[in-house]
C-alpha cells in the first residue's frame, strides 16, 4: 500500500481563527477607546495629586486637593463644590423624568392614526438640534419682557417672572430646557424597542384578557428592559455632565447658583480665573466616580436579571 502523507501542519492563527477573529475586529475600537478615554482618565487621576497651573512646574501635594474640596481634617469642604454637588443631585433626580416622559410619548406614537408622522417629526426635532440652540431658545423664552413664558403668564393675569435672574428657580429652569431634548432621545429608544415587541406575546394577552395598565406593565415593559436600562444610563450621565446649557443660559449664575461639577471644573481649570489644573482634575475624577457608581449598579442589575432568567 502507498504511504499516506499526513495533511500540513496549520499554523497557529489557522488553529485560533474562530477564536481571534472577534477581537482583530474589536482592536481598532479598543485602541481609540483606549487612547481617547482610558488614558486620558488615568492622566486626570495622576494630575489631581499635583497643584499645576497647566504650563509650569507641577509641585506633588498628595490628597491636598480632595481633602480641601470634601472637607477632610481641619479644613472646611468648598462651598462652591458643595453648591455644584447639590446642583448636580437635583439635575439627577429631575432629568430622570426623561424616561417615563419619553415612554409614554413613544407608546403614543406607535399608534396607527391620521398625521402620526408629523407628530414622530414634531417630538423627534428637539434630538436634532444643539444643546447650544436649545439654550438660546429657552434664554428668549424666560425673557422677563418678550420672552413667550411672560406672555403666556399674562393670559392667566401672573405677574412677570425672571426665571434665569433668580437663584431659587434659576437651576430648575435650565434642567427644563434640557429635558425637551433628552425626552426625544429616550422617544426614539424606546419607539425602537417597540419595533421589537414579539406581537405573538401581546395577541396571546388579549386572549387572556389583558389590557391596559396589565399590557403594559407584565407584557410591554419587561421587553423594553434593555431600551430601558440604555435611557437611564444615558440620561445619568448626561444629567451629571451637563455643561453646555450652563454655560450658554447663565455661565455659572446667577451668584454662582447654577454650577454644577463639570462648569465648576472648568472654571477652575481652564477658565482665566483658574488654571488650576490639579484642583480641576480632583473635581474631574469625583465626577467621574459618581457616574462610574451608578453605571455600575445598571449594569450589576442587568446581569443578576439576565442570570435569574437563564
Amino acid at each position: 500500500m502507498a504511504a499516506t502523507t499526513p495533511p500540513p501542519a496549520r499554523s497557529w492563527y489557522k488553529r485560533n481563527e474562530i477564536a481571534l477573529t472577534p477581537w482583530l475586529f474589536l482592536l481598532p475600537a479598543m485602541l481609540f477607546f483606549a487612547v481617547y478615554v482610558i488614558i486620558p482618565i488615568g492622566q486626570s487621576v495622576a494630575i489631581s495629586f499635583y497643584q499645576w497651573d497647566g504650563l509650569g512646574e507641577k509641585t506633588f501635594v498628595g490628597t491636598a486637593n480632595y481633602e480641601r474640596l470634601l472637607g477632610i481634617g481641619d479644613q472646611k469642604m468648598d462651598r462652591k463644590f458643595e453648591i455644584s454637588f447639590w446642583n448636580n443631585l437635583k439635575w439627577l433626580v429631575l432629568y430622570l423624568l426623561a424616561v417615563p416622559a419619553g415612554l409614554f410619548i413613544a407608546l403614543f406614537l406607535n399608534q396607527t392614526v391620521r398625521g402620526i408622522r408629523i407628530y414622530k417629526s414634531l417630538f423627534f426635532f428637539p434630538f436634532v438640534i444643539s444643546q447650544v440652540v436649545v439654550g438660546l431658545v429657552f434664554s428668549w423664552f424666560y425673557l422677563p419682557r418678550e420672552g413667550l413664558l411672560n406672555a403666556m403668564l399674562a393670559i392667566f393675569g401672573a405677574g412677570p417672572v425672571n426665571i434665569l435672574s433668580d437663584p431659587s428657580t434659576a437651576t430648575y429652569g435650565i434642567i427644563a430646557a434640557g429635558l425637551w431634548p433628552q425626552t426625544a432621545y429616550c422617544m426614539i429608544l424606546y419607539l425602537t424597542g417597540l419595533n421589537a415587541v414579539d406581537p405573538e406575546q401581546i395577541e396571546a394577552a388579549r386572549l387572556d384578557g389583558a389590557k391596559g395598565r396589565k399590557m403594559l406593565w407584565y407584557i410591554i415593559l419587561p421587553q423594553l428592559k434593555p431600551a430601558t436600562f440604555i435611557a437611564f444610563v444615558v440620561t445619568i450621565i448626561g444629567a451629571l455632565r451637563s455643561f453646555d446649557l450652563i454655560s450658554v443660559m447663565t455661565n455659572g449664575g446667577p451668584f454662582g447658583s447654577t454650577r454644577v461639577l463639570s462648569f465648576y471644573m472648568f472654571e477652575e481649570a481652564l477658565s482665566e480665573f483658574g488654571f488650576r489644573m490639579g484642583y480641576g482634575s480632583a473635581i474631574a475624577v469625583i465626577l467621574f466616580l459618581i457616574m462610574l457608581g451608578f453605571i455600575a449598579y445598571f449594569l450589576y442589575a442587568m446581569w443578576r436579571e439576565e442570570r435569574e432568567a437563564r
